[in-house]
């Protein structure tokens, strides 16, 4: 199998290091390379599956012929439902069974390697702080951020000063430069709860104050531009922002 690499971690840090390499490259074929993965995905074919490697690539291939296979098998046959639904629920059943397969191998190797009671809890600990596949690619996690931000007491919040909001918040649309100076304020702290727990439709990392980020118009998804190739100077000239994924998205059969 193409990307496929022996590779057999031992260690807590190892497996989750194997875990996050996985994940990258799943999150890549559901977000950035979607169009290229919904071509792959022919109901024409045989059965087919996604598989995500630790070097970050993802490949769309048969199942092992091997039976038992050297690891958990993806989910069979995700071809066939391609044209058989909206693309939007597509992808997040994709999503949803790719973190599945995640966490099959990760435990697998946990169990292979005789993971303790401790080790299995630290490992699940890892692998839950990070957001799912599904919570990436459906933006999920953001939609709950915003309702948490909504009702939390702000009145222990240390606020931010005006300066440091404006160096912090993700760039490229709804700049908070051209609200009155009261309203400003009054959503610092909302805007900081809120931005904090941002991630990356790309990637799938949490935003960070020192990083440049761009928001899609149409899917209205936060992306690091260094992860869709868009610089601030860029970003100076672009009156409406498309990501990677709604750029290619085109009328289906």
């Amino acid at each position: 199998m193409e990307g496929a690499q022996p590779y057999n971690p031992r260690t807590v840090e190892e497996v989750f290091r194997d875990f996050k390499g996985r994940r990258a490259a799943l999150i890549k074929a559901l977000t950035t390379d979607v169009e290229e993965f919904y071509q792959q995905c022919d109901p024409e074919k045989e059965n087919l599956c996604l598989y995500g490697f630790p070097s970050e690539q993802w490949e769309v291939n048969l199942p092992a012929e091997e039976v038992p296979p050297e690891l958990p098998e993806p989910a069979l046959g995700i071809n066939f439902a391609r044209d058989g639904m909206q693309e939007k629920d597509w992808i997040s059943l994709v999503a949803v069974h790719s973190d599945a397969w995640l966490l099959a191998v990760g435990f697998y190797f946990g169990a292979r390697f005789g993971f303790d009671k401790a080790d299995r809890k630290r490992l699940f600990n890892m692998i839950n702080d990070l957001p799912t596949i599904f919570e990436v690619v459906t933006g999920t996690t953001k939609k709950q951020a915003k309702e948490k931000s909504s009702v939390s007491n702000h009145s222990s919040n240390k606020s931010m000063s005006s300066s440091k909001q404006r160096a912090s918040e993700p760039q490229g649309k709804n700049s908070k430069a051209s609200l009155p100076r009261d309203e400003e304020e009054g959503s610092e702290e909302e805007d900081d709860e809120e931005h904090g727990e941002t991630l990356c439709g790309a990637c799938g990392e949490n935003y960070a104050s020192d990083e440049f980020w761009i928001c899609c118009d149409m899917c209205e998804k936060w992306f690091h531009g260094k992860c869709v190739k868009i610089t601030p100077a860029r970003a100076e000239h672009i009156k409406q922002y498309k990501c990677p994924s709604c750029s290619n998205k085109r009328s289906r059969p």
